[in-house]
């Protein structure tokens, strides 16, 4: 049993006593990307609802191989840690930290000569090196004592990048470009909700002056009369009390800065929304902004997403088919493995099945005549 214990080990999960332990093992990567991209994706919900959909558009395939039930079985039920269960879940996980940082990483967790389960890791806790094959690289993780060191299993990792660039070993994420007008777009809602805030705590001016020939020593007492009721009025205001304020002479009221007018910002809002839309490739409504009455998916737009979708399933369908094969091969089985993605419907299924009886109408006319 505690041989089992201990073959359980991953790799990437570390164990620690410590409570804040992730401190002094912390080491920063790419210069602080990280960081700003999940700040980005809690600062702005439509960024975060777009990654979201795009990893439930993805996700979805079926298995192919001689031992089809023994593979599906295991795929649907196997362990991928943080309480999830199936492949489904690790996909899930595996694309999302893809698209946010570029890069996704995974494990293959062997015991007793059997593939137990399969787990995700923090990309930001890794490093990615060159090493003596030019086209395999390296990660290197923090061991016990916080230092950077090659793990040793590599052939036990998953590594996939999303369109890597020829000067790093890293991938691009899907936000890259998106701070720079993410932060006009944070400093329009902050105003925005301090504009709000003062509106609801009105400041007021008041300004009285004395009549001509009035003693000053009683024009400043008179001053400090009238200032001293009006924040005694205001003040019941607040307990929800009302009195009235009565002033002798010439007293002027104003709310400060009530007569400057306030910004639109639809048009600034929209057009730095359609920048952060474009880059996600979704058409806005199905973010929720509806921008016109009569918008909807054209057949141009579905394909141009559908085959965003397919690229996107490119590239993680090798890490998918290296678990596959692991788990064949660890059973004494044909590796020989086929992955079926789903289809991708965006299509309103109305318009298609319409579109499938014109074609089926004009095919049957074709051919009686």
């Amino acid at each position: 049993m505690e041989k089992h214990k201990a073959s359980l080990a991953t790799q990437l999960r570390l164990g620690s006593s410590h409570p804040f332990g992730g401190l002094r093992s912390y080491i920063p990567l790419g210069g602080g990307e990280e960081r700003i991209y999940r700040e980005l994706r809690s600062a702005l919900p439509v960024v975060d609802a777009a990654i979201g959909k795009l990893v439930r558009l993805c996700c979805g395939f079926r298995v192919k191989c001689r031992q089809e039930e023994r593979l599906r079985e295991f795929l649907q039920t196997v362990p991928c840690g943080r309480g999830q269960q199936g492949i489904d879940a690790f996909l899930a996980a595996y694309l999302d930290s893809l698209l946010t940082y570029g890069r996704a990483v995974g494990e293959l967790v062997v015991a007793n000569e059997r593939l137990r389960a399969v787990c995700w890791g923090d990309v930001t806790a890794l490093e990615v090196r060159e090493g003596e094959n030019a086209l395999v690289p390296e990660l290197w993780g923090p061991d016990s004592q916080g230092k950077m060191c090659r793990l040793p299993w590599q052939e036990l990792l998953l590594f996939t990048t999303l369109n890597p660039e020829p000067e790093h070993p890293y991938g691009v994420s899907l936000l890259r470009g998106m701070p720079f007008l993410a932060d006009i777009l944070l400093k329009i809602y902050n105003t925005i909700g301090v504009n709000w805030e003062r509106a609801g705590n009105v400041r007021y001016s008041v300004v009285c002056r004395p009549d001509e020939g009035m003693d000053p020593a009683q024009a400043r007492e008179r001053g400090s009369q009238i200032a001293a009721e009006w924040s005694r009025a205001m003040e019941d205001g607040k307990n929800g009390m009302v009195r009235d304020f009565v002033a002798v002479g010439d007293v002027q009221i104003r709310v400060i800065g009530g007569e400057t007018p306030v910004l639109d910002s639809e048009v600034p809002v929209r057009q730095i929304l359609e920048q952060l839309i474009a880059k996600t490739g979704l058409p806005p409504f199905l973010l929720g902004l509806s921008w016109s009455t009569t918008e909807r998916m054209s057949a141009q737009q579905a394909d141009l997403l559908t085959s965003e979708l397919w690229a996107i399933r490119r590239a993680v369908e090798p890490a998918i088919r290296k678990i596959c094969r692991t788990f064949l091969v660890l059973e004494g089985l044909d590796p020989a493995v086929e992955i079926e993605w789903d289809e991708i419907s965006l299509q309103d299924m109305a318009e298609t099945a319409r579109a499938e009886l014109y074609a089926a109408q004009a095919a049957k006319l074709k051919a009686e005549n």
